[in-house]
C-alpha cells in the first residue's frame, strides 16, 4: 500500500512539471500583449504559486503596456518570494518605466546592499539610481552616481567599458547647472563613442549657444542633430521602444527650424 502511494505522489510530480513546463513553454509561443500568454503564464502560477520568475513575467507585459499599477502588484510578491533576486529589477521598473523616481532609488539603493553596485540592463545599479536623481532635478546627486558608475565600469574593464550613456548624461547635468562648456567636452566624449547620436549634438548645440558660439557652428551641429535623429541615431537602449528616456528627443523637439531663433 505504502509502495502504491508513493508511485501514485510521484506520478502525480511528473504530471504537474510536465504540465508546468508545458504551460510556461506555451506562453512563449504568443505576444506578451496576447491573452494566451497570461492564460499559460497564470496556468503555470496556479502548479508552483511560489515561482518568483512566473510573477516577473506575469508583471512584465503590463509595464510593457503602461499599465504600470497593474504590473506592480504582481512585480511585488515576485519581491516578496525572492528579494535579493528581484528588488533590483523592480527598482528598474520604477526608474525607466513608471517613473516613480523617489520610490526607485529606495528599491536600487537596497539591492545594492543586497547584491554591490551589480550591472543590469547593460549598467550598473548606480546608473539608474543618478539618472532617478536627475529626473528629480537633483543634480549633484545624479553627478555622484554617473560618476560612480564610471568609476565602477573603469574598474571593471578599463576607459573602453565606460558606456557613452555615463558621459552623455554627466553632459546633461552640466548642462542643466550651465557649466556649458563643461557639459560640451563630456557630450564630446559621448559622440567619440557614439558620432552619430543625435541628443548628444542636439544638447551641445544648445550649450554651444548659450555661449555665443559662431551662429555657422552652431546650426551645422544642430541640424547634424536632426538628421541623424530622423535616421534613427538616438538612445539605443533596449527599453527604449517602451519607453522614454530623461532627455530623449522626439519629434516635435526637433521639428522646428527656427529653434535657434528664439532662444535667449
Amino acid at each position: 500500500m505504502l509502495k502504491e502511494s508513493i508511485i501514485s505522489f510521484i506520478l502525480i510530480c511528473i504530471a504537474s512539471v510536465a504540465s508546468f513546463s508545458q504551460s510556461v513553454s506555451g506562453a512563449y509561443n504568443y505576444s506578451y500583449f496576447s491573452d494566451r500568454w497570461n492564460l499559460y503564464i497564470d496556468s503555470a502560477i496556479a502548479i508552483t504559486p511560489d515561482d518568483d520568475f512566473l510573477w516577473e513575467e506575469k508583471a512584465m507585459p503590463y509595464f510593457k503596456a503602461r499599465k504600470y499599477e497593474v504590473g506592480m502588484q504582481y512585480l511585488d510578491i515576485a519581491v516578496q518570494l525572492n528579494r535579493k533576486k528581484n528588488l533590483d529589477y523592480r527598482g528598474f521598473i520604477k526608474c525607466v518605466f513608471s517613473k516613480t523616481y523617489k520610490d526607485a532609488i529606495v528599491d536600487l539603493e537596497g539591492a545594492e546592499k543586497l547584491n554591490g553596485n551589480f550591472t543590469m540592463k547593460e549598467h550598473p545599479y548606480s546608473f539608474y539610481i543618478g539618472l532617478s536623481y536627475l529626473a528629480l532635478d537633483q543634480f549633484d546627486s545624479a553627478a555622484f552616481f554617473f560618476n560612480k558608475t564610471i568609476d565602477v565600469e573603469n574598474t571593471d574593464g578599463g576607459a573602453e567599458l565606460v558606456h557613452f550613456m555615463d558621459w552623455f548624461y554627466l553632459g546633461i547635468v552640466n548642462y542643466e547647472k550651465k557649466n556649458y562648456q563643461t557639459a560640451i567636452d563630456y557630450f564630446d566624449k559621448a559622440l567619440t563613442r557614439y558620432s552619430n547620436f543625435s541628443e548628444a549634438e542636439y544638447y551641445k548645440s544648445i550649450c554651444m549657444n548659450k555661449l555665443h558660439m559662431k551662429m555657422e557652428d552652431v546650426m551645422k551641429v544642430y541640424n547634424n542633430a536632426c538628421a541623424d535623429f530622423q535616421h534613427g541615431y538616438s538612445f539605443t537602449e533596449d527599453n527604449c521602444i517602451y519607453e522614454k528616456y530623461p532627455y530623449q528627443l522626439s519629434p516635435y523637439m526637433v521639428k522646428s527650424h527656427n529653434f535657434f531663433s528664439v532662444m535667449p
